[in-house]
């Protein structure tokens, strides 16, 4: 199984993201923790093995309560991993 990478949200319900990307930069495992079950799962189940890339594409800057919400969380804790990676890689 790929690593997991745990993502701590701000201005949500959910309180973390936790995640896998494989070495294709497709997303593999995503789980919400707290927040809305529903709308969570539903969006790992429509992002899971999706591009990476692609899902940042659709997600970045959806806003629910103020500026942010589960999906652009989603995209920022995707945002974030690429940093790291290419950090990693320099």
């Amino acid at each position: 199984m790929d690593k997991i990478e745990t993502y701590r949200t701000t201005g949500t319900c959910c309180k973390q993201i936790m995640y896998s990307v494989n070495e294709k930069d497709e997303l593999t495992y995503c789980v919400f923790i707290h927040g809305c079950s529903g709308n969570q799962q539903a969006i790992s189940r429509l992002a899971l093995g999706k591009p990476i890339d692609e899902i940042i594409g659709k997600l970045k800057g959806i806003p629910c309560r103020g500026t942010t919400s589960c999906p652009d969380q989603l995209a920022r804790a995707l945002l974030a991993y690429k940093e790291k990676k290419a950090a990693e890689q320099q």
